[in-house]
């Protein structure tokens, strides 16, 4: 039984790091790799595995046929057998049942599902448990956070006012939902880059797109025109390594140092995005109404009715206004008409601040020498304003970006990156690396340039040599801890080579052929394998030869993730609340993280203890603050797009665990579901404890030691003052158990 201790970096919640900031690590790298291999050595980038069109290839044959449930087993066994070795012993029952429960939703299984999972056959059992949890709607809120983490999403712009983003939650929201729906990932891609320009636009689409918007946003930048290349840097420098495993962003002032991606491929893809805008009224962000083209038609028809009534009724008010200031009856000062007679966008604040204090004693006025013709002209416009507005199209809002105008503006490749030293101009086009001929690119329609559904087209197409193998390593990568290539977006020549290539193609093979881009249906693949279900457990003579176990002959020891280690927290203590969607929770967060800050009355408002209990998947994500426990706990970079969770051991982590107050709370909280569920006796508490966190009961070392723990503490409790909270003893004693549960590494590791 041991102690869980660990926790991670603080990084800058608004570092402007690009995929060039990685090159400064691997030029060394590159120079002894020149060094070692000779130019009629080296493969030309051409060759390079990644750029070649994927192949099937065919399930190689084993002398243990009868170990493979699946062709992954096929795969991984071959190699194995090919030095003489066997793969580990299969896990327990209880270890995969825990194991697939945190897999696919990110939460235990409950004692019923415990139960009822031991009262049949293993492997028949989990194979219907499989299924089971990916028609769950947790299993969504679990692998969508993944998806966030890609998206660099975050609730808030970043910089120093750090403002939310508007309605951004509807974004997170959409993707559970596709998630849980099994949406099709080609039919994902073109909802997430060109939402907004399929024949079947909706609402559901428009908002996916959100995409785009997701990064963070400088409301008040220096130079305007290089703040405006930079968000395209974001945007080009994301989708290059989420859909295509490469570092296109690193070519944004010169030729890609290491990589066959040149300054034009940068710019024949920003070409691509160019044509989008950011809602915004100065520094404020404007969220957009979601609809079909139908609806927004309709919609933009109403506002325009509306708009002009609204005016119509301005221009009646200031006429009355100018004859009844030019009748020279009103009291209002000389100063205080002039500033009326200004036009109000040209007001200064001076001015401003006399309408403002004026404005009620001149509608008084009005009211008294208002014509009956004219006040009836207002009310008829009023009325049909307010029918305009009970009949207006109830569309929600969403955060993405517009095309304005379907003629796109011209994009030049930006001399050393500088937007002031404009170049070649360049038309839409992907890495020539990838293609041997560029895929074209729709023209325009009346709404859109439609270059974003050509680029969505290629990517989701067998065209494309890289999205299904980047997508597959990645869905790969969570089930196992580390993928089959181990850069996960950087499937370019400086990356990691796969370490079973063939098993790589034909999982994506398979899965864009034989599953039509299911997920759910590659989840069901790699978790019905052998290879998934082996223990943790490695032959310390393999162990030497294969000390990173490339050949996969065990699984991988691997943390969770802090969504779900606090998810697992509240499970087990009773208090998850399960409602999803809709806007973002915000967690307590102690004082002193706050305490610097300018405006620390305001900046973090806690929610209720009941919102609070949602999955971490709703929490409000403040690039400037982030909840410390969070960060703590390795939370993804919130600025730039995130591969793979960093796992660090660093002290405040088992603080934070330890003596947090969220966890010490829920162990308040925990103690008393064990008195409610196993009364009295430590016997059992223990092991209905054990069984709630671990999904197993004790071993009898365990339950004797938490016995002599659960004596000692009550005899320290009675020797101290008496709590103000009332609670005996045992009960005190009970809550320090019930913390030791939460700190053990078994509750913090899948094993």
């Amino acid at each position: 039984m041991y102690v869980f201790g660990v926790l991670p970096r603080h990084q800058s919640a608004t570092s402007k790091g690009r995929g060039c900031a990685q090159v400064g690590r691997v030029v060394t790298v590159c120079l002894l790799l020149g060094r070692m291999m000779s130019s009629a050595e080296r493969p030309s980038p051409s060759e390079h595995w990644a750029f070649q069109a994927v192949q099937r290839p065919l399930i190689p044959s084993v002398k243990d046929g009868a170990w493979c449930r699946n062709p992954i087993d096929r795969f991984v066994l071959a190699k194995l057998e090919a030095r003489g070795w066997q793969p580990a012993s299969e896990a327990s029952p209880s270890a995969l049942l825990r194991r697939v429960y945190l897999d696919l939703t990110g939460l235990p299984p409950t004692l019923a599902e415990q139960d009822a999972f031991r009262g049949k056959p293993p492997e028949a059992a989990l194979d219907s448990v499989i299924d089971a949890l990916l028609s769950r709607p947790a299993y969504g809120e679990r692998w969508a956070r993944h998806w966030l983490d890609l998206a660099r999403y975050a609730d808030s712009n970043g910089y120093e006012r750090d403002a939310a983003k508007p309605f951004v939650w509807r974004y997170r929201d959409s993707v559970i939902r596709a998630f849980n729906a099994d949406k099709p990932f080609d039919r994902f891609i073109l909802e997430q880059l060109a939402g907004d320009e399929l024949p079947d636009a909706s609402a559901e689409t428009l908002i996916a797109t959100g995409f785009y918007r997701l990064g963070h946003w400088d409301d008040e930048p220096a130079d305007p025109d290089a703040d405006r290349f930079d968000q395209l840097d974001d945007i080009v420098t994301t989708t290059s390594q989420v859909f295509l495993g490469l570092t296109l962003g690193c070519a944004r002032c010169h030729d890609h140092k290491f990589e066959p991606l040149t300054t034009r491929d940068y710019y024949s893809m920003v070409a691509v995005f160019n044509p989008l805008q950011r809602p915004q009224n100065g520094r404020s962000e404007l969220a957009l109404p979601a609809g079909s083209p139908g609806e927004l038609a309709a919609l933009a028809a109403h506002d325009q009715k509306i708009d002009h009534l609204n005016r119509e009724n301005e221009e009646v008010r200031a006429a009355l206004r100018e004859t009844h200031f030019k009748s020279g009856r009103s009291k209002l000062s000389a100063e205080a008409i002039a500033a009326f007679r200004i036009a109000a966008d040209q007001r200064d604040l001076t001015q401003k601040k006399l309408v403002n204090s004026s404005a009620k004693q001149l509608d008084s006025e009005l009211a008294e020498v208002i014509p009956e013709e004219t006040r009836k002209k207002l009310a008829g416009n009023q009325s049909a304003i307010d029918a305009l507005r009970a009949a207006q199209p109830n569309l929600p809002r969403g955060y993405f970006m517009r095309e304005p105008s379907p003629n796109p503006p011209a994009t030049h490749v930006l001399l050393r990156g500088n937007p002031k030293r404009p170049g070649d101009s360049v038309e839409p086009a992907v890495p020539a690396i990838t293609v041997k001929h560029q895929p074209k690119f729709p023209a325009s329609d009346s709404r859109t340039s439609r270059r974003r559904l050509g680029l969505a087209q290629w990517l989701a197409s067998a065209e494309n040599p890289l999205t299904a193998r980047v997508f597959v390593n990645r869905v790969w990568q969570q089930h196992f801890g580390i993928g089959l290539v181990r850069t996960p977006s950087d499937f370019g020549v400086m990356g990691e080579p796969p370490t079973h290539p063939e098993l790589l193609d034909w999982l994506s093979h398979w899965f864009t052929h034989d599953a039509q881009w299911s997920v759910k249906k590659l989840h069901r693949l790699i978790l019905t394998s052998r290879a998934w279900r082996l223990s943790r457990t490695p032959d310390p003579n393999y162990d030497k030869a294969d000390p990173e176990n490339r050949l996969l002959a065990h699984v991988p020891y691997r943390r969770l993730e802090v969504e779900a280690i606090r998810d697992s927290v509240l499970t087990v203590s009773g208090r998850l609340n399960p409602a999803m969607f809709g806007p973002p929770m915000f967690p307590s967060i102690p004082a002193q993280a706050i305490e610097s800050n300018t405006d620390k009355q305001s900046v973090w408002k806690a929610s209720d203890p009941i919102e609070q209990s949602r999955r971490t998947v709703y929490a409000f994500i403040k690039r400037g603050l982030v909840v410390p426990m969070l960060e703590v706990l390795d939370l993804c970079d919130t600025v730039n797009s995130s591969a793979r969770r960093q796992v660090t051991t660093v002290a405040p982590q088992a603080l934070t665990l330890f003596n947090g107050e969220f966890v010490n709370e829920q162990a308040r909280h925990f103690a008393a579901r064990l008195q409610r569920e196993a009364g009295a006796d430590t016997t059992k508490q223990i092991e209905l404890a054990w069984r709630l966190a671990l999904c197993r009961p004790p071993r009898p070392t365990e339950a004797a030691a938490m016995r002599d723990f659960l004596r000692r503490e009550c005899e320290a409790a009675r020797s101290e003052t008496q709590t103000t909270d009332g609670s005996t003893p045992e009960e005190q004693a009970l809550v320090q158990l019930c913390r030791v549960v939460f700190n053990l590494n078994e509750f913090v590791y899948v094993d």
